[in-house]
């Protein structure tokens, strides 16, 4: 996995722009801590960072392929292809010679082969820039699920791109201005495909080309969630599930370094977990290295919540001791949660304020240790979204709500008592916000995108909307954390159910499969259940821990307290006096201004290392 950035200009000479390359390019040493490079050319420059996973020593970039003494392209690229081994075979026969084993090479004379559509024979996560130089223009191109991360940015002569915002705002013509649309952006709990809050910045769409040429930008959309009749029996759908499971986590175990698997005790990470070790011990590989996450004191003091009922710690050892695997435990706790390094990595990794922060910090720092053990990770992110695992799927209030139904349900997963992450903002900001507005622009163009099929009943046709909610915003968001945490730690983290070909069978198989047993992730379940203990395999949702020690919240009060005592700070001017005072009076609950807190915290940071510049 590596980062990526770059610069293309039509109107002047960006050879003589090195040092300004470079300096992009040096903001991505976190994602590529291996190696770096730049290649720069009339009119276009291109930086790369590498984490160094297949074909260490021959998969350098910025890549070129050459013919005659000209340069025929030029590709920076980041992410994995899990099908290189078949399209190498595949272009070898077309007469093409390869001089590396890397599946970058691969990508780059996948081009010359088959242009731009290259991108519909991909399989995997990635996220590359790849410059012609004979027809001078620039493609950018981002994987189905939106995996890896791409940003853009359009100039007046061209365009400045990047994997991480902070690759663009190390560019002297970029400035971090944020209006009334960015902030509802970070604020609303929902995505909008393409915003990426700073003004004049755009994400490249998940399944999209974008195209860069003298005559300006455009955009061709490749893949797309599409209605499609789901015809196999039930039998046949759980056995197809458990054979597309099998192959895409045996494509995935492929790598030239140590991997391990990221394990909670969920159905989802011990299903991957279990299915790695049955690969990797048939190929002589054995046993699987599994790692779990868990805050100090948690084990002999977990208290059930409403969306949390079970702590995951026993079952993440149940699993590991099932299946004889290799297992660490990583223990977090509340001082280096709420420690000021911590939170500024987080902040530097999002180069936004996210909120949530002790489950940001504390999946940093499991990276971070896992690091030293592996350098890819393999994760069960995206299963809930795909078999419908969260408990709103299943509630008939949430389901027929107007809106995105993790915003229908936002209350049941604050918990009881908490106050809400916009508790703390000025009413006179949240009036300009009016982020109901914005939530209901975003739900009704979210629906539009929704095909159906002909003579689906009421239930179907919703459940298909839900399910299509989930995986164009909802999954977008912890995609974007899974790797925003665990790039800023030099760890790859592969996902498994983000596979194209497994999203697009079950997208399309009935509701009434999914939950056949009546219960959730029903086809999930009878597709691994025999390769589980039962009390996994038959174990309810458990979303990501938070912290329950009170001295967590505890800390964030007093940081409310320094930071209120600051009055140049320019947070203040968002937050509402009488809503932080009431937080701060002896005897208030800390927990119940939690996520407000959190978010007041963030934002100040934010606004003060980023240097941004609010328009109201």
């Amino acid at each position: 996995m590596c980062g990526i950035t770059g610069w293309v200009a039509f109107d002047r000479d960006l050879t003589a722009e090195r040092a300004v390359l470079e300096a992009m390019t040096a903001t991505m040493a976190c994602r590529g801590p291996d190696a770096g490079g730049v290649h720069l050319l009339p009119h276009a420059a291109l930086g790369h960072r590498r984490l160094a996973v297949i074909d260490i020593e021959g998969g350098a970039q910025p890549m070129t392929v050459e013919q005659d003494g000209r340069t025929l392209a030029v590709l920076s690229y980041s992410g994995e292809v899990y099908n290189h081994r078949e399209l190498r075979a595949e272009l070898e026969l077309a007469g093409h010679r390869f001089r590396t084993r890397s599946d970058t090479e691969v990508v780059l004379r996948a081009y010359l082969q088959w242009g731009e559509h290259l991108a519909e024979r991909l399989n995997g996560m990635y996220a590359f820039a790849l410059w012609d130089p004979r027809a001078e223009e620039l493609l950018l191109v981002r994987d189905r699920m939106g995996v890896k991360p791409l940003y853009f940015h359009r100039t007046a002569d061209g365009v400045l791109f990047g994997s991480e915002l902070k690759a663009l705002l190390a560019h002297p013509l970029v400035q971090p201005t944020v209006d009334l649309d960015g902030l509802r952006e970070l604020l609303a709990f929902t995505r909008t495909p393409g915003h990426a809050v700073y003004r004049g910045t755009e994400e490249v769409l998940p399944g999209h080309v974008v195209h860069i040429r003298r005559e300006g930008v455009t955009l061709r959309r490749y893949w797309a969630l599409e209605a499609r009749e789901h015809t196999d029996d039930l039998p046949t759908t759980v056995a197809t599930v458990r054979e597309l499971l099998t192959d895409t986590v045996r494509r995935q175990l492929i790598a030239d370094v140590p991997l391990c698997s990221l394990l909670s005790g969920g159905l989802d990470s011990s299903a991957v977990t279990a299915l790695a070790d049955r690969e990797l011990r048939a190929a002589g590989l054995g046993p699987v290295r599994s790692f779990a996450v868990d805050y100090t004191g948690q084990s002999e003091n977990f208290r059930a919540e409403p969306l949390r009922g079970t702590h995951d710690g026993p079952y993440a050892l149940l699993v590991a001791q099932h299946l004889g695997a290799d297992h660490r435990v990583i223990e977090v706790d509340s001082t280096a949660l709420t420690s000021t390094a911590a939170r500024a990595e987080v902040l530097r990794a999002w180069d936004l304020p996210m909120g949530f922060s002790d489950m940001n910090a504390s999946l940093l720092l499991l990276f971070k240790a896992v690091r030293e053990h592996s350098t890819v990770a393999l994760s069960g992110e995206s299963a809930d979204e795909l078999f419908g695992g969260y408990p709103w799927f299943h509630r008939p209030e949430v389901v027929a709500a107007p809106t995105f139904p993790w915003v229908a349900a936002m209350g049941q997963m604050a918990g009881a008592g908490s106050l809400g992450p916009t508790a703390l903002l000025s009413p006179d900001l949240l009036k300009a916000l009016d982020l109901g507005s914005y939530r209901a622009d975003g739900y009704a163009r979210a629906l539009a995108e929704v095909e159906h099929l002909p003579g689906a009943d009421r239930l179907e046709r919703r459940m298909r909307e839900i399910g299509h909610l989930h995986l164009t915003r909802f999954v977008r968001l912890l995609l974007d954390r899974k790797d925003r945490m665990s790039m800023a730690s030099g760890l790859e983290v592969r996902v498994p159910f983000c596979d194209h070909r497994l999203v697009e069978y079950v997208f399309n198989t009935p509701w009434s499969m999914k939950t056949f047993d009546g219960r959730e992730k029903s086809l999930l379940r009878a597709a691994v259940r025999d390769l589980l203990p039962a009390a996994v395999a038959d174990r309810v949702k458990s979303p990501y821990p938070t912290t329950q020690d009170p001295a967590y919240p505890q800390a964030l009060r007093r940081d409310l307290a320094e930071l209120t005592a600051d009055l140049g700070a320019p947070v203040l001017d968002l937050l509402d006096r009488q809503a932080v005072a009431a937080a701060l009076r002896p005897g208030a609950d800390p927990q119940a201004s939690r996520q407000g807190t959190e978010l007041a915290l963030d934002l100040a940071a934010w606004l003060t290392k980023y240097h941004v510049a609010l328009m109201l």
